[in-house]
């Protein structure tokens, strides 16, 4: 039998578009099989967008559920003077806060030089900063190659004790000076001495080098000063512009000289805003719960979660927790404070009576989301739920397990039953060979009878 390369070269017939047809209608066995992957990789990814939506519904609630919330204080300013922040040592009250002077850093400036660059002498270099316990005393020894304004700056600077070097330009004869500014306000960090020894006798930075000793001749440009204040008539000193102790809990930052007045007060705003965010939160779990669940009559689209028993499950016990009663307080009820739960699932806020609740009733309030010492309030109840829903080997774990375990024994047989094509289309090559054969040679023995008969003719 002739052998045939390409089928259909023998016989003449399409073999390889009838073998093509054939394996297209092969492969539409694998088409259900990747549909049904794909309804449960979605369904995987629905359960990821689910999770998502409750794990921020969990944070939002969580936000409710502690004493701080409801017991924190905030505080308003009203003038320009100073700015304040409360603790939770404070305590809610009015205070007028007068401020007369603010804190300041000394500083010392030396004669001038006329470079700034240039070897002005070896020495030592004594600068006494600072009284009582916060004094501090700093040694250094200026090598002549390091003698310059900026060699003495850089000293200085990289020992960090309490004072700061720079050098000024003041556009004067001899303009660069030296500048020794406190790193603090106020009196107790001013600088005490500055001397300079030289190691020879006419050095030239003994003298513009010294202060608070003999002969000193170093000015004093900007004078040491405390804060000075009055909190409701009684008089303050502090040695910074940041004032603690003054008011209880309070921490005053002094801006400027003038009158203000500074206000503490429960943080009605951070309670009010994370109520509304509790139910910002549940609406928006409620939108995903509707979207993974919808079904549009007209064009036959099905949200990837319609019908499916896990999210009944968390919507059912989520409704029965936001709808019912939890702990034993005076408010027990979501409805009692202005939360109302609408027929199509959703929350909607009553700003009013939520602020009637905060003004007059906060601690039933925060009885009824943090719950009180006997009995959990409806976050602790949320919580409880959500994370055996959220957990690992949890209800949405359990259920993504499943899932994805059906989508590996999909893969399965979806390689088992393409193995099983690609044999059926071999077999079909094979037998389609042997027919383009077959037939190659009937045309061959057809083609020399002819010969044979045209010849006995002739």
């Amino acid at each position: 039998m002739a052998s045939i390369s390409s089928l259909g070269i023998g016989s003449g017939m399409d073999l390889n578009g009838l073998l093509d047809q054939l394996k297209s209608a092969e492969r539409e066995q694998l088409e259900p099989i990747t549909a049904q992957q794909q309804s449960y990789e979605a369904k995987v990814s629905a359960y990821g967008k689910l999770k998502s939506a409750l794990s921020s519904f969990q944070d939002a609630a969580a936000k409710l559920n502690g004493e701080e919330l409801y017991q924190s204080l905030s505080s308003n300013v009203t003038g320009d003077s100073v700015t304040a922040t409360a603790s939770s040592e404070a305590q809610a009250g009015r205070y007028d806060v007068s401020v007369d002077e603010l804190a300041r850093a000394q500083s010392l400036a030396s004669q001038g030089f006329a470079e700034r660059d240039a070897e002005l002498g070896a020495g030592s270099l004594t600068i006494e900063v600072g009284t009582g316990d916060a004094a501090q005393t700093l040694n250094l020894d200026i090598a002549q190659a390091d003698s310059s304004l900026e060699g003495i700056r850089d000293a200085i600077n990289a020992e960090g004790t309490g004072v700061t070097a720079s050098i000024v330009n003041d556009g004067k004869d001899n303009p660069y000076r030296l500048v020794l500014t406190s790193d603090k306000t106020g009196t107790e960090s001013t600088i005490q001495s500055v001397d300079f020894a030289s190691d020879a006798s006419d050095g030239t930075l003994d003298a513009k080098l010294s202060y608070g000793v003999a002969d000193a001749t170093m000015e004093q440009t900007v004078q040491a000063k405390d804060a000075a204040l009055t909190v409701n008539g009684l008089s303050i000193s502090s040695q910074s512009n940041q004032v603690e102790g003054a008011i209880q809990g309070v921490t005053l930052e002094i801006a400027e000289t003038g009158d203000s007045t500074v206000e503490v007060e429960l943080n009605n705003r951070d309670l009010r805003e994370g109520v509304s965010g509790f139910v910002d939160a549940y609406n928006s779990l409620r939108g995903t719960i509707d979207s993974l669940t919808s079904f549009n009559a007209e064009t036959g689209e099905a949200g990837e979660l319609l019908g499916d028993s896990t999210l009944r499950g968390i919507e059912s016990r989520l409704r029965d927790i936001i709808g019912g009663e939890v702990g034993g307080g005076e408010l027990n009820m979501l409805s009692e404070v202005g939360i109302d739960l609408e027929v199509e699932g959703t929350l909607t806020l009553d700003d009013d009576a939520l602020d009637e609740t905060i003004m007059d009733n906060r601690q039933a309030l925060a009885g009824l989301f943090a719950g009180t010492g006997s009995s959990d309030g409806l976050t602790d109840t949320l919580d409880t739920a959500l994370e055996s829903m959220l957990k690992e080997g949890g209800t949405l774990d359990i259920a993504t397990s499943g899932v994805e375990s059906r989508i590996e024994g999909l893969n399965e047989r979806y390689t088992r039953m393409e193995g099983s094509i690609d044999r059926t289309i071999e077999r079909y090559r094979s037998q389609f060979s042997q027919l383009d054969g077959m037939i190659a040679n009937m045309n061959q023995t057809s083609t020399y009878l002819s010969q044979q008969f045209s010849a006995l003719s002739g």
